[in-house]
């Protein structure tokens, strides 16, 4: 065999490889985005979301320059799931504190779990709705021929031009340099302000970048980054901690303790519950040092 026919059959099995990943997504998130639209299934909502982030993150480095009209497609698929998925989320948080509180005979703090979870079981139920309006248009409307297009006519000849080795050599320098502005950002504001929380949310995004990149395009990846899925999922796990906690806090912020018909003694001592747990999970994580927390 041939240095120019080794290079083209390698070509070819690269090509093959990336249609079976990508392929195997894409049924993924229709048959999970179908059973989410049927009874709004949790696990069904979460699985369709994973894929395409998952989707996302391959186009991101194979696509770069988003030509072929997908990644807006699975972005809005992906932002009307996720807004469903993280309801799913945060009831299941408050359910658990309340019935931690109940066990503990904190009935006031019971009473107010309870009306927080009737509150976001309200947005939920818009936010479902508005999955199931706009889901099912971006899953039958014009993604099944620019799917087509991409794969038989874009992709071939994408691979030959794409090394995710050096994309995820980027990725790695993106999150440390992510990481440096966390450090500065903690030497001019105290670690739980909103600057500086939004700033451990970037990281995190940018660890998740990784992680999903390691798993999707792991047939095609050195292995030297084999471990990244495994390291940055710790990672994602540490910084989400914090994130929730943050989401919690700005939860109970935007109902307000009125809306919530609290008294200002169960809704203080809730607040300074949550605000201490922030701390605490500022300072147990080790990712990224914290002076002092709050």
């Amino acid at each position: 065999m041939t240095t120019d026919t080794a290079t083209h059959s390698s070509e070819i099995s690269g090509a093959k490889q990336w249609e079976q990943a990508m392929a195997e997504l894409y049924t993924s998130f229709l048959d999970h985005g179908t059973e989410a639209l049927k009874d709004f299934d949790d696990e069904a909502v979460h699985q369709a979301r994973v894929s395409s982030r998952k989707l996302l993150t391959l186009l991101a480095v194979l696509d770069p320059g988003h030509t072929s009209g997908l990644y807006a497609i699975f972005k809005q698929a992906q932002k009307r799931l996720g807004k469903v998925r993280d309801a799913d989320v945060l009831i299941q948080s408050f359910k658990e504190r309340r019935k931690a509180a109940k066990l503990g005979g904190d009935k006031k703090t019971a009473k107010l779990l309870g009306a927080v979870i009737r509150h976001q079981k309200a947005k939920r139920k818009r936010q479902r709705a508005k999955l199931a309006d706009e889901l099912p248009a971006l899953m039958n409307g014009e993604l099944q021929g620019k799917w087509d297009e991409f794969i038989n006519e874009r992709l071939p000849a994408l691979v030959t031009d794409i090394d995710v080795n050096i994309a995820m050599r980027e990725l790695e320098a993106a999150f440390e340099q992510q990481k440096k502005r966390c450090k500065e950002m903690f030497k001019q504001e105290v670690p739980g302000s909103r600057k500086a929380l939004d700033e451990l949310h970037k990281l995190r995004i940018s660890a998740k970048r990784i992680r999903y990149t390691a798993n999707a395009a792991a047939f095609t990846l050195d292995q030297k980054f084999h471990a990244n899925e495994a390291m940055y999922k710790d990672i994602q796990s540490e910084l989400g901690d914090i994130t929730d906690k943050r989401v919690w806090l700005d939860t109970m912020e935007d109902i307000g303790r009125k809306e919530l018909d609290a008294s200002r003694g169960a809704w203080n001592a809730f607040m300074e519950c949550l605000q201490t747990e922030l701390a605490d999970a500022l300072r147990r994580n080790t990712v990224v040092d914290v002076p002092d927390a709050m």
